[in-house]
């Protein structure tokens, strides 16, 4: 059975083409313009490939040169069918025949079954050379277009993209004013400061003050995002124990693992771990790192976290987790700021997927990185077979 490639972005055309060839025994793969023709016949096997020649974007005469290229399709014959294309040209760049629209149905097959076993429509040296010169001249201004396009719409993402990047930081800003003093007032209720509150109230102010924290972290990993993105985050420089923070991190991501009956298991340096830096950033990245280990990790799973000392000074702080897992081209973008391996309103975890771009941003803020392995295999802290591994690296030295 003759297999048959046919580049038409025409859907009446494709469809009259399948009629006429497959009573007569051919097999059709339809591709409907030439990146998509390109890329079908440098993935399959054919007998015979039909370009009609006023495709969109790229036409017949360059998708026929980017055909030929490849070596596999030199011995193909590809047969130009169209209603508005030059028999020169088309043989020029390649292609053996030159059909003209509207097919003539009785003779189609028999035409076709002809460049089968060899026949050839021919053109001299001389003609092939101008008309070979005049599609050059044609495709470098194509070419010359598309550039132009492209640089425009390149400007234009630009400005999109600083125009987002503005919207965040002044919407940041602006939900942040209102947020001092309402984590103001919702702690002076909580310390009953204002006055006493019975057991129904206190419950119901707790709840408060529990979304106003969510709130207010938010919050601030969209300032910390926009200031990373935009270059204006400045971080503190100050002496701090990393001891203190790894144990704040711990006991504030505790809650979300008590939720999932999860372990934690840690291998952590006695002693002190002086460093320099932002000591509260710090410590939310590290939260961050455990918090995303118990989201993506099934329940009555373990977590790991280990802390080395590294020789150059600094430290590395590794979280693994038993989840699935990252897939290698997901593994690229998750440091992306807003990007979510399940982005839908209805995924099950929650957040606004800045949280890993935020942490690399302090990692690198503070002379570091933060880098993923998954899978990983490697035994953390009695931890096999690990989904994800994250080290976050902090190498400023206190004065």
């Amino acid at each position: 059975m003759p297999r048959l490639l046919h580049i038409e972005d025409d859907p009446a055309n494709r469809l009259l083409v399948r009629k006429l060839l497959k009573p007569a025994g051919f097999e059709v793969v339809d591709a409907v313009d030439g990146p998509e023709g390109i890329r079908k016949a440098a993935e399959g096997s054919y007998d015979l490939i039909l370009v009609d020649i006023a495709l969109p974007g790229l036409d017949g005469y360059e998708v026929t040169l980017r055909l030929r290229a490849e070596e596999s399709l030199k011995n193909v014959p590809i047969i130009a069918i169209t209603a508005e294309g030059n028999r020169d040209t088309s043989l020029s760049v390649g292609c053996d025949g030159f059909l003209q629209k509207p097919i003539e149905a009785r003779s189609f097959v028999r035409t076709l079954e002809g460049y089968l076993k060899g026949e050839k429509e021919s053109i001299s040296a001389e003609k092939s050379g101008k008309h070979l010169r005049a599609q050059s001249q044609r495709i470098v201004a194509h070419l010359e277009e598309k550039v132009a396009e492209l640089s425009s719409a390149n400007e234009r993402l630009v400005e999109l993209d600083q125009g987002r990047k503005e919207f965040y930081r002044n919407i940041s800003h602006e939900l942040s004013t209102p947020m001092t003093p309402i984590v103001g007032y919702t702690k002076l209720l909580r310390d009953q400061e204002l006055g006493e509150l019975n057991g129904p109230q206190l419950k119901a102010v707790g709840a408060i003050g529990e979304c106003v924290d969510r709130l207010r972290l938010l919050i601030d990993d969209l300032l910390d995002i926009t200031g990373i993105e935009t270059g204006r985050l400045r971080f503190a420089d100050l002496p701090f124990d990393l001891s203190e923070c790894l144990q704040k991190a711990i006991n504030s991501s505790a809650k979300l693992r008590q939720k999932y009956a999860q372990a934690l298991c840690c291998q952590l340096p006695s002693g002190q771990m002086a460093v320099s830096g932002d000591r509260g950033r710090v410590t939310r990245a590290i939260e961050q790192l455990l918090e995303n280990a118990s989201k993506f990790s099934p329940e009555q799973s373990s977590i790991a976290l280990k802390v080395m000392a590294l020789d150059a000074g600094g430290f590395e702080i590794v979280v693994a987790d038993q989840g699935p897992g990252i897939s290698e081209d997901l593994a690229l973008r998750v440091f992306q700021p807003f990007f979510q391996v399940d982005g839908s309103p209805t995924r099950a975890q929650g957040g606004t997927g800045v949280g890993l771009a935020v942490a690399r941003g302090v990692a690198r803020g503070h002379g570091g990185e933060l880098t993923l392995q998954s899978p990983c295999n490697e035994i953390v802290e009695n931890v096999s077979h690990c989904g994800s591994r994250f080290c976050f690296v902090i190498t400023r030295k206190p004065y």
